[in-house]
């Protein structure tokens, strides 16, 4: 009786394992296609859907950074319109007219952006950040040195 029972727990245990790992390749796999349209929670209770948009916005930043070095065009991934109807972490402070107003001045150089050639899309992406840091330095300080990082010079490849 005992062992039977040591045998179903291992069975479970082994489903539950072989689940997860299932799971986490399909992730990476849509990750790689370019499907993952957030990022997974680093907070132990949950990130808001806003917190994990705008970690993914920051990757997808420094992947245009990259684009731009080496003179492709810039494509985006993601749907950043979204940064207007996500949930926050704190409700009140997203829909404050302040952060609309800096969210929609965002989405207006992210479009200016997009549609740049050569020297323009370094001064809008450069544009872009700042109205990021304005923004985080009014309402969410927090990840204001993570977006700093984001200035660094954009190294041109030489033909």
């Amino acid at each position: 009786m005992k062992r039977s029972i040591q045998l179903i727990t291992i069975f479970f245990i082994l489903t539950f394992v072989f689940a997860c790992q299932a799971e986490i390749k399909e992730a990476e796999k849509q990750e790689q296609q370019g499907k993952v349209k957030t990022k997974r929670p680093l907070n132990p209770n949950g990130d808001s859907e806003l917190a994990l948009m705008m970690r993914s916005m920051y990757d997808e930043a420094d992947r245009i950074k990259k684009q731009i070095a080496a003179g492709e065009a810039v494509e985006l991934k993601l749907d950043h319109g979204k940064i207007l109807t996500a949930h926050a972490t704190e409700p009140e402070k997203a829909a404050s007219a302040e952060y609309k107003g800096f969210a929609k001045v965002y989405l207006n150089h992210l479009q200016k952006l997009e549609n740049a050639k050569g020297d323009e899309a370094q001064k809008h992406f450069n544009t872009l950040v700042e109205n990021c840091l304005s923004c985080h330095q009014a309402l969410c300080p927090g990840p204001v040195v993570r977006i700093k990082k984001l200035q660094r010079p954009i190294q041109q490849k030489s033909i």
